[in-house]
């Protein structure tokens, strides 16, 4: 059972992967993608939407023979951390270079790109990059497979542990209880040892042999992924010295051959001691993740580590509950109604957790409505929370069954038992069974028989109905929940909405960079001043996206009446151009002008603030020629 629970946390988890996406991206590079300047630069300098970190050969200059021009490896400009810069060779001849990328981001994602510039005029180059995805490669493929093993594992021993823990400290005597929680914390350690040695080839694109490479493994253990990866370690081991003898060594087996001890308890100290280790091990994920970079890192940091926890302790304790409630065999007992109801009231509180840090991250990586649908983060995010939706509709007929179990009365035949939560299910409907034959005059016999003349249900049959409605819904939930956790996983590995709005669109290979202009406006009217700003994607030759925004004199969101644009290429004689933006309830865009040459077109900006007020200003931008 416990195998088959763990190969659907497989096939759910890997058959909802997709290549991860950037978590950084480059916002600006001198010189700029296609320019073709008059004499060579003397370094080019990369900004990044947040702080990056690279190796030597992270930045590579490459001149059209496919040389390597810069001599040094980059560094940071001016000690900017989303910066990244190399000092060029002298005496650079003419022709199209290229430039390649590859950084690490804040969050410990590493992402890729190239793009070209000229000397004197384009030319021929032999240059040859990578296009693909950076995780494309066979250490990303397997870095990312151990992300989820390391995810999976985390979830079936924060879930197992919490159900004995809290629930049912007699389920620390139920095999298959062990075995999850072995299983659990086997899957977190390997994954950790692996994930530590693929972290260089991971970060550098270089092949699997370079793992066990001494530099890059001490490189690595002392960047902030790899102190994470070993505090985990660490972590892992003061947790299985704690769980080895109240868990993993009760007294009895459940087999048979030797009693179990229904009265077995927790030490003092191993419940503190759990929730600490669960803490620590949870905030090494959350301060390698989205929360580490970006808005309200000292409170993002924290909640995203609740979220981690709310999520293993619900989907863990869901499959540990699933396991207790298929117990069958001689010697083995059956769940107690009362650990079913302290359970439903940790995953209860559990979601609620879900919800409130939810909604909280939602806010902080989505950062519009709009983002929702427009982007690959806020569009999962749709996804997982329809499918977490559907999740409560299942879990409120769960406790719907619970309430039903837990609030009958123990029966007087199990008077004897010091102590309520040892009343398992089938007793305490067999009480209710017999107390209803009583009152019809049938007595116990009639109750037991089965009440076959009578009508009345025997109480085992009913008990196994209340068992048997139980468990499929709670098996529903946590199929559910593995697919929540499926697509949490592939959340982490996907650029945020607000880092993907706040930065221009480049990717590996050649993908387009965006013209942002800001353009101040006075009509010479008292409070009818303020900014235009245009945005031009991808500015180049070619068929191009305009947004324009325009901004008080605050800073504020303002609307006008209208707002005109038209670009005129003076040297060649091109234009006026009408980019015909039409009102899009807070913004205007036009999303099909095209230009025709590159160079510097002039921009003639007309904005009209009131039935008679309006001005037209004008600012200049270089659209650069089409990729090759």
């Amino acid at each position: 059972m416990v195998l088959a629970l763990v190969a659907a946390v497989f096939a759910l988890v890997l058959g909802g992967a997709g290549a991860a996406l950037a978590h950084t991206a480059l916002s600006g590079s001198d010189p700029a993608d296609g320019t073709v300047l008059d004499a060579p630069p003397r370094q080019v300098t990369l900004t990044f939407t947040e702080s990056v970190s690279f190796s030597d050969d992270s930045l590579r200059v490459l001149s059209p023979a496919n040389e390597r021009v810069n001599p040094s490896p980059a560094q940071h400009a001016d000690g900017k951390g989303n910066t990244a810069r190399v000092e060029l060779s002298d005496n650079l001849p003419q022709g199209t270079y290229t430039v390649a990328w590859r950084v690490v981001s804040a969050d410990s994602h590493p992402v890729s790109g190239a793009f070209t510039f000229s000397i004197g005029k384009p030319s021929e180059t032999a240059a040859v990059v990578a296009t693909g995805s950076p995780d494309d490669t066979a250490a990303g493929r397997l870095y990312g497979f151990f992300r989820y093993v390391a995810y999976g594992g985390l979830a079936l021993l924060v879930g197992a542990a919490a159900f004995v823990l809290v629930c049912w400290p007699g389920a620390a005597a139920v095999r298959p209880v062990r075995r999850l929680l072995i299983a659990g914390w086997a899957m977190v350690a390997l994954s950790t040892v692996a994930l530590f040695l693929l972290r260089g080839p991971y970060e550098t694109a270089d092949q699997l042999t370079s793992a066990f490479d001494s530099a890059r493994l001490g490189r690595t253990a002392t960047a902030r992924p790899g102190i994470a990866l070993i505090t985990r370690l660490v972590l892992l081991a003061a947790a299985a010295v704690v769980l080895r003898r109240p868990l993993l060594r009760p007294a009895g087996r459940d087999d048979g051959s030797q009693p179990l001890d229904p009265a077995a308890r927790v030490g003092v100290g191993v419940r503190p001691a759990g929730v600490v280790l669960a803490l620590g091990l949870a905030f090494t994920w959350a301060s390698a993740e989205h929360a580490s970079a970006g808005l309200q890192v000292p409170l993002a940091v924290p909640v995203a580590a609740l979220h981690l926890l709310a999520m293993g302790g619900w989907l863990g304790g869901l499959i540990t509950l699933v396991i207790v409630l298929r117990g069958r065999g001689p010697g083995r007992r059956e769940v107690p109604a009362s650990a079913i109801g302290r359970f439903s009231t940790l995953a209860f509180g559990a979601v609620a957790v879900l919800v409130g840090t939810g909604v909280y991250q939602s806010w902080r990586q989505v950062g519009s409505w709009e983002a929702l649908t427009t982007t690959a983060y806020g569009r999962t995010l749709v996804v997982k929370v329809a499918v977490v939706l559907l999740v409560l509709c299942v879990a409120s007929v769960s406790r719907r069954w619970t309430a039903r179990l837990t609030h009958e009365p123990q029966p007087a035949a199990t008077s004897r038992v010091p102590e309520p939560e040892r009343a398992s299910v089938a007793q305490l409907v067999g009480a209710r069974g017999a107390r209803e034959a009583t009152d019809s005059g049938g007595g116990p016999e009639g109750s037991a028989g089965g009440g076959a003349g009578d009508g009345v249900e025997s109480p085992v049959g009913e008990a196994e109905r209340y068992r048997r409605s139980l468990r499929r819904t709670v098996m529903a939930e946590a199929v559910l929940g593995v697919v929540v956790l499926a697509i949490t996983t592939l959340l982490t590995g996907t650029q945020p909405s607000r880092a993907a709005a706040g930065s221009a669109p480049v990717a590996a290979g050649r993908e387009p960079q965006v013209k942002v202009v800001m353009v101040p406006f006075d009509t010479g009217t008292a409070d009818q001043h303020g900014k235009v700003q245009i945005t031009l994607t991808p500015g180049r030759v070619g068929e191009n996206t305009v947004e324009a925004v325009v901004y008080d004199a605050d800073g504020g969101f303002v609307t006008v009446p209208e707002l005109q644009l038209a670009l005129t290429q003076r040297d060649l004689g091109i234009g006026p151009l009408d980019a015909r933006l039409k009102d899009q309830k807070g913004y205007w865009a036009a999303y099909d002008l095209r230009l025709p040459m590159p160079g510097e077109w002039t921009m003639d900006i007309t904005v009209r603030t009131t039935e008679v007020d309006q001005v037209t200003v004008h600012e200049t931008v270089r659209i650069t020629s089409s990729p090759r």
